[in-house]
C-alpha cells in the first residue's frame, strides 16, 4: 500500500500572520508531497512497501547503499513533516500544569527551555530540526541534521521545529532566529506536546 500525504490539521492560512499561506502551500503541498512521491517510487516492489513509515526508517537507518540512504531520507522527511504540522496551532497557550512541571524540573522553567530550544534550532548548521524529547526519563533538547528523527536512537519525540530554509525563507528570509522565536511564542501546540508525553507515561506504566 502506497504512503499518502496526510492533510494539514488546519487551513493553509490558519497560521497567518506568523506563517503565510504561501509558505504552507509550498512546504506541505510541494516539499512534503515530493518526499511522499519519491518514497513511494523508491520502495515500489520491495518488502519495504508493506512496512509502516517507522519500520522503513529503522530498517534503512545507517545503510550506506545509495538507494537505502535515499529511502531513509525521504521516509524520515515524511515522518518529520507530518509530526511538525501537529506541533503547530493557530492559537497557542502555555503548557498545562503537568507538562509545565516537567519543563521546570528539566530546564528550570519555560523561559530557560525556550532559550535552550532556540539555541539548538538557530545554531543547527545547515538544514535540520530542533527537538524536545524524553530520553531516559528526562526532557531534553536536541538538534539533528537533514532528515534524522531522534526516535531512531530511542528517544520519545515531543516537539519539533523545522529549520530547513524552505520552512521559513519566504516569510523571514535569512532570519532563522526570528522564525524560531515566533514558533516558540506564537505557534507551539502545547496540547499536542502534552498528549505525546502522556502516551510515554502510559506506555511505561
Amino acid at each position: 500500500m502506497a504512503f499518502a500525504l496526510p492533510p494539514l490539521p488546519y487551513d493553509h492560512d490558519a497560521l497567518e500572520p506568523h506563517i503565510s499561506a504561501r509558505t504552507m502551500k509550498l512546504h506541505h503541498d510541494k516539499h512534503h508531497a515530493a518526499y511522499v512521491e519519491k518514497l513511494n517510487k523508491l520502495v515500489a516492489g520491495t518488502a519495504l512497501e508493506k512496512c509502516s513509515l517507522e519500520q522503513v526508517i529503522m530498517t534503512t537507518r545507517g545503510d550506506a547503499r545509495a538507494t537505502q540512504t535515499k529511502i531513509f531520507n525521504n521516509a524520515a522527511q515524511v515522518w518529520n513533516h507530518t509530526f511538525f504540522w501537529n506541533c503547530l496551532a493557530p492559537k497557542t497557550a502555555t503548557p498545562k500544569a503537568s507538562l509545565r512541571q516537567r519543563i521546570e524540573k528539566s530546564f528550570g522553567g519555560l523561559d530557560k527551555f525556550n532559550k535552550s530550544f532556540k539555541t539548538a534550532a538557530v545554531e543547527q548548521f545547515g538544514s535540520g530540526w530542533a527537538w524536545l524529547v524524553e530520553s531516559g526519563g528526562e526532557l531534553k533538547v536536541k538538534s539533528t541534521s537533514n532528515a534524522v528523527p531522534p526516535f531512531v536512537d530511542g528517544d520519545k519525540v515531543l516537539l519539533t521545529c523545522d529549520v530547513w530554509e524552505h520552512a521559513y525563507y519566504l516569510d523571514y528570509q535569512n532570519k532563522r532566529d526570528e522564525f524560531v522565536t515566533i514558533f516558540l511564542e506564537k505557534l507551539v501546540n502545547w496540547d499536542f506536546v502534552a498528549s505525546r508525553l502522556a502516551e510515554t507515561q502510559e506506555s511505561a506504566a
